[in-house]
């Protein structure tokens, strides 16, 4: 949903145009399945050393983005581009060289996402040798350097992932990632999986990281208060949409659209508590989106312009520039009290659904 100038898109590190990710369902007709679609026209520009947090509940398309900007998953249409280079333009070959050395990944299970048989040492080594990296000596110096870099004491180096502690498995996950120092990071999660005692400690580490080496980094996460202090800038998703971006500072009490605004009020304050934004109704199914606004269906404002079209795109209240974007045809306002809006919908009850369509 982005709608950054020329210069802005040039000097970005990663840039995400029109995304869109569609499966075949199991579900549906034997000659016409139905269709998945987990991200949807998704827009989005990373600049050099900056963080962006990504919230949205479970099924919103958190996942699909992350790995379509890491390379994983190829977007059904649409452009990810690499300092202005179309990945999926390039050779084979070349992509995965650009893939492997400049964008990493921590992804959410650090227990499944290593490899069980491997010791520390090889799980650390494995991508320098895959991209023949400096010298063995070199590689094996590095992986040295890797292990003190996250806080793993040396004699971890010939254990295996299964006598490691939750924590210390993520740390080695972490190293892994920055093995051949990459400049953007891809967090999916990367504390789900730990005890409570240990989430803070690996948060710690990774905002260390980010500023000792200059990472920029996508940070996905159910918990979004944890993302608003970790980001700079804050990306909400819903059915696959990007909804809204708007700086870290703002997001909670200045958002602008409604989704937003319910999506924080859910979280627990201890000095101002207020009740959160009660959503009626489940989400609905990405194999049959809801014509128009998605959201529509569970908001206090939805009419019948909600139902027939997709808002377009708003920057700071106007349709071009500005840091702060949203999509809605009735926003919330920036001043608006948090309180006034659970009054509001508690009294609203959102128009009824028209037939769904596919984006």
């Amino acid at each position: 949903m982005t709608r950054e100038t020329g210069e802005t898109r040039n000097a970005a590190l990663l840039t995400v145009e029109d995304a869109h990710v569609v499966y075949a369902a199991r579900s549906g007709h034997l000659f016409r399945p139905d269709r998945v679609y987990a991200l949807t026209g998704a827009d989005l520009a990373i600049a050099p050393g900056e963080t962006v947090g990504v919230v949205g509940e479970s099924g919103c398309g958190k996942s699909t983005l992350a790995r379509v900007l890491v390379g994983v998953e190829k977007p059904t249409s649409g452009t990810i581009a690499y300092r202005g280079r179309d990945l999926w333009g390039m050779p084979s070959a070349e992509r995965r060289a650009v893939i492997g050395r400049h964008l990493g990944m921590v992804f959410q299970d650090p227990a499944t996402a290593l490899n069980r048989r491997m010791p520390v040492r090889r799980v650390l080594r494995d991508p320098l040798d895959v991209h023949r990296h400096g010298t063995p000596a070199q590689r094996e110096e590095r992986v040295r350097e890797l292990m003190s870099l996250v806080g793993l004491p040396a004699q971890l180096a010939d254990a295996l992932p299964g006598q490691l502690s939750g924590g210390q498995r993520q740390r080695v996950a972490i190293a892994r990632a920055l093995a051949l120092e990459p400049e953007l990071v891809i967090a999916d999660e990367p504390t789900s999986a730990l005890d409570v005692s240990v989430r803070a400690q690996i948060l710690n580490l990774l905002l260390d990281l980010r500023e000792r080496l200059g990472l920029a980094m996508v940070f996905i996460s159910h918990d979004i208060q944890t993302v608003r202090r970790m980001s700079d800038r804050v990306i909400t998703m819903y059915l696959g949409r990007i909804v809204e971006e708007a700086p870290a500072a703002e997001v909670t009490d200045r958002a602008r659209h409604p989704y937003t605004r319910a999506l924080f009020s859910a979280t627990p304050g201890l000095l101002d508590p207020i009740d959160p934004i009660p959503l009626s109704g489940p989400v609905p199914s990405a194999t049959r989106p809801p014509s128009g606004c998605p959201f529509r269906t569970r908001c206090w404002r939805a009419d019948a312009e909600c139902a027939a079209t997709m808002p377009d795109v708003t920057a700071n209240g106007d349709a071009e520039g500005g840091a702060h974007r949203f999509r809605c045809h009735h926003p919330v306002a920036g001043d608006e009290p948090t309180r006034t809006l659970v009054l509001e919908a508690t009294r609203t009850t959102p128009a009824p659904s028209a037939p769904p369509e596919h984006p």
